[in-house]
C-alpha cells in the first residue's frame, strides 16, 4: 500500500473505516466535521443512536495500537465538538450518543480494521 504522505494515509483510513461501518449498519452522516478547533473524522448514525467516530490510521510495522493514540485530550476536543455538531443538527428525538474509535493499519495488500465502540464516556458532557 503506497500513500503519499500523513494526509493521504488519514484519508484513505476514513474511506476504509466509514466503509467497514456502513457494513455495519452505520449511515455515514458527516465526514471531517469541523467544529471550532476540532475535526470529528465521522458521525454516523444506527439503530443504537449516533456515533462520532476518531479514525487512526497507520502503515505496517506499527510501534503502539494506533488506538491507544487518542489520549485523553484527544477526546476531550471530540466530545467538545460533538457537543457543538448535536446543537446544530436536526436529528429529531432523543438518541444515544456513542464515541468510538476505528482503528485501520495497511500492511502491504492487507488491510485491517479494528472497531472499538464506545472507546470513552465523557464524565463532563
Amino acid at each position: 500500500m503506497k500513500t503519499k504522505g500523513k494526509k493521504a494515509l488519514g484519508a484513505l483510513g476514513e474511506q476504509v473505516a466509514a466503509e467497514y461501518l456502513q457494513r455495519e449498519g452505520h449511515s455515514v452522516l458527516q465526514r471531517n466535521w469541523r467544529g471550532g478547533h476540532s475535526e470529528i473524522d465521522l458521525v454516523t448514525l444506527d439503530r443504537n443512536g449516533v456515533h462520532f467516530v476518531e479514525v487512526k490510521s497507520r502503515t505496517a510495522p506499527v510501534e503502539a495500537a494506533p488506538e491507544e493514540n487518542v489520549r485523553a485530550m484527544k477526546q476531550k476536543n471530540i466530545t467538545a465538538a460533538a457537543l457543538k455538531f448535536l446543537h446544530q443538527a436536526n436529528l429529531g428525538g432523543d438518541k444515544e450518543i456513542f464515541f468510538d474509535v476505528v482503528a485501520v493499519v495497511f500492511d502491504g495488500e492487507r488491510t485491517e480494521v479494528k472497531y472499538f465502540p464506545q472507546a470513552w464516556i465523557p464524565t463532563y458532557l
